[in-house]
């Protein structure tokens, strides 16, 4: 059975208002459909149907649409949060709905990768924390920010900087211990990458698993529009790939 995927969804979504001041960001419309249900048609691909959905502003529009995943053949469960508690927060609220081991994916960044292979690897390497990092060589306007040494740790991770140096992404996709957030204050608003994950790299705790796959958030209307382009390409392709076969 595949790990649990714990998607964080609570953003505002202050780049797209005024659409988010009634609409949650991970609701926000993409070809007819809410962004999120995206994300978990493709999580379901890998046989992936254990959901946690960490949300918070208009979380209830959230939960009212998936309900409790049994339409799609899922089971997808809710964390309120009443405030706004960062990406470190928001885990330890959700508490007890964790499993030992999970996903932890952003909710506003759709990654096309082999989540088999992804959990084969966490297995393998048994870090504390596997870090999914694109093998950025060309795109310049994603800001480069991890590093690896030679056995496949991660060295240095510089959150919003424009680092050449640096070669990978954060792909918004890890794979996590449960015991990680042992040590973590229960209170008040907590940062995953600024508070918790700096810790582990230095104890060389945190592994990379290093993907050519693109990742497409939706971090700005610009963004969302690359991901639309992403969706037409890969409907373009399924109708090509059907003649194909039709022949």
């Amino acid at each position: 059975m595949s790990m649990q995927a714990v998607i964080l969804a609570g953003g505002l979504g202050t780049r797209f208002r005024p659409l988010t001041l009634k609409t949650p960001k991970p609701m926000i419309p993409v070809m007819g459909k809410p962004y999120l249900e995206y994300q978990l048609k493709y999580l379901k691909s890998y046989d992936i149907t254990n959901i946690l959905l960490c949300v918070g502003y208009l979380g209830e529009m959230i939960q009212s649409h998936f309900g409790d995943g049994q339409a799609r053949d899922m089971s997808i469960r809710y964390s309120f949060e009443k405030k706004p508690l960062g990406t470190g927060g928001a885990l330890i609220n959700a508490g007890n709905h964790l499993e030992d081991c999970f996903y932890l994916i952003y909710g506003d960044s759709f990654l096309p990768i082999n989540y088999s292979l992804l959990e084969r690897h966490f297995l393998e390497v048994d870090k504390q924390i596997l870090m999914v990092l694109y093998d950025n060589k060309d795109d310049t306007s994603v800001p480069n920010n991890i590093s690896l040494d030679g056995r496949g740790m991660v060295t240095k991770y510089e959150k919003g900087t424009r680092n050449r140096i640096l070669q990978y992404v954060d792909a918004g996709v890890l794979a996590l211990k449960r015991e990680v957030l042992r040590t973590v204050p229960s209170d008040g608003e907590v940062s995953f990458e600024q508070e918790i994950l700096p810790d582990y790299i230095s104890r060389h705790e945190c592994a990379g698993f290093v993907t050519q796959e693109r990742f497409y958030d939706i971090g700005t209307p610009k963004r969302l529009e690359h991901f639309e382009t992403y969706l037409k390409k890969q409907n373009q392709d399924t109708k090509a790939e059907s003649k194909i076969q039709n022949v």
